[in-house]
């Protein structure tokens, strides 16, 4: 047990933790690993969607068991394949798979996906590698692969809301097809988002699959989002190696920036794999895309009678791997969140100045210490459920997914908004220390007596309580005790903004 601290004793604890923060951070910078899908966990990781399709395609999208028994999904030679029915007519639509990561990722991350072979450059198919937020497209939406029918180029996208254009930077070697990403932006095709076409031939469909596939890779920080393709024999050693470093990469084919705040219009993205066939893109373009003959005058015709023409109509995936920046501007440190199961969560260790600072949180922290003893745990368990969405409450292309609050515990809770009235709060997690989150998205703290509201500071998907922090304060202030904490929020730098 430690003996009552001064409040300058204190403080030169808080700066001395600060600068063994800061150290640590010089020793190590970059990306480092968070989740490494490979064939042995693949499919634990993703949820199947069952439901019908929300871009009215024509398929039948199958459960795991399913998909397993029906051979539409396997692994094998060390890779990962999803594949569709290519065996049976499909009068009510073709079996074909599409999964959703059961975590997802905020700004701060780096995906990268090695394919050996895509489901593109066939008639009547639109496969899609991307990524969706939730409430979509308040969550936003990047569409890192994407085409239909017989298209031999990649169309690299990002749907947002309103409020969110970009620009050409020189920064990219691709073309802007169209600058709003608002989906119902004016002068656009509804949907139409902000789209960077790629001009490869490589990069999509049959032309990537004689090459031996190769590399795509995601980069989103809080400034723009870049992609990045890496035909096979050129994909840089630093990937091989588990070590990426962008900046050596040179241009990527697509860098979305410009009037567009990232991480106001991106938060909470999952993975998604799907392989549609027809519907709103595909089944509208049927007439225009020479697939079309006087026998199968429309695109279901064509899925329904022709299951050897889906035979190529596959995902080969070598390896996928997400990883997290641990050094530039801390507004960049991304949240991972589970949107399925229960977990215990850590306390997070800083690894960096910007993970440092991002751990640390004041402006508005008031204390006031006393002679008592009072535990603030460190870390708790708790709870993560999401209810199955039904088919009516799904939007084109949206998915259910929870806004996690990470405190020093993980609770899902209604995504931010800054219009919903305030409310009672709710409180996530017991003990003396509370993480409490209103049904607007709010973050406070409690100390376990008062519960209520006293800011309207909105929670930000990064907004979370430094738990390496607190477990300091719980070894050494075990004899204090804080009377009140009011709301806190991420100020990317720390230093010299804690008031005692």
């Amino acid at each position: 047990m430690f003996g009552s601290y001064t409040r300058s004793s204190f403080t030169m604890s808080f700066f001395a933790l600060l600068t063994t923060f800061l150290f640590i951070g010089s020793s190590s910078a970059g990306w480092v690993l968070e989740d490494d899908y490979n064939p042995s966990n693949f499919f634990d990781m993703f949820s199947f969607w069952t439901w019908s399709d929300p871009t009215h395609g024509f398929v039948d999208y199958v459960s795991q068991a399913d998909a397993q028994s029906g051979g539409l999904i396997n692994t094998n030679n060390n890779g990962v394949y999803i594949g569709v029915d290519s065996t049976n007519q499909a009068p009510n639509g073709r079996q074909s798979v599409r999964i959703t990561s059961n975590k997802s990722y905020n700004a701060g991350s780096l995906v990268i996906l090695d394919l050996a072979h895509m489901p593109g450059g066939i008639c009547a198919t639109w496969p899609a590698f991307w990524t969706v937020g939730p409430n979509w497209p308040s969550g936003g939406e990047i569409d890192i692969i994407e085409g239909v029918h017989t298209q031999n180029t990649n169309d690299i996208t990002l749907h947002t809301s309103p409020g969110c254009s970009i620009s050409n930077n020189n920064a990219f070697s691709g073309s802007i097809g169209t600058d709003n990403c608002y989906i119902y932006a004016p002068g656009q095709s509804d949907n139409a988002g902000c789209q960077i076409n790629t001009g490869n031939t490589a990069t999509y469909g049959s032309g990537f699959n004689a090459n031996g596939g190769g590399v795509y890779a995601m980069e989103w920080t809080s400034e723009a989002i870049s992609v990045y393709f890496f035909q096979r024999g050129s994909v840089p050693s630093d990937i091989s190696s588990g070590s990426p470093n962008p900046d050596g990469w040179g241009q990527p084919i697509a860098q979305f920036q410009g009037s567009c705040d990232i991480p106001s219009f991106f938060s909470d993205n999952q993975l998604v794999f799907d392989n549609t066939f027809c519907g709103d893109w595909a089944g509208a373009t049927w007439g225009s895309s020479g697939c079309a003959s006087d026998q199968y005058p429309t695109c279901e015709s064509f899925v329904a009678n022709n299951p050897s023409a889906f035979q190529e109509s596959f995902w080969q995936i070598n390896g996928l791997k997400v990883y997290s920046q641990t050094s530039g501007d801390s507004s960049s440190a991304p949240s991972s969140t589970s949107s399925t199961e229960s977990s215990t969560t850590s306390a997070p260790v800083a690894t960096s100045s910007a993970e440092a600072a991002t751990l640390i949180y004041s402006t508005s922290v008031e204390t006031s210490m006393e002679t008592s003893t009072t535990t603030v745990p460190a870390q708790t368990t708790a709870a993560q459920t999401t209810a199955a969405p039904s088919p009516t409450a799904v939007a084109q292309k949206q998915h259910s997914a929870s806004f996690i609050v990470t405190t020093s515990t993980q609770a899902a809770a209604a995504p931010a908004s800054t219009s919903t009235p305030a409310a009672a709060a709710t409180p996530v997690s017991s003990g003396p220390l509370n993480a409490v989150v209103g049904p607007n998205g709010l973050i406070m703290l409690s100390d376990g007596l008062a519960k209520r509201q006293e800011s309207s500071i909105p929670a930000r998907r990064n907004d979370f309580i430094g738990a390496k922090l607190f477990e300091e304060l719980r070894r050494k202030l075990e004899s204090e005790k804080l009377k009140r904490m009011r709301h806190v929020r991420n100020v990317g730098s720390a230093i010299g903004k804690w008031r005692f």
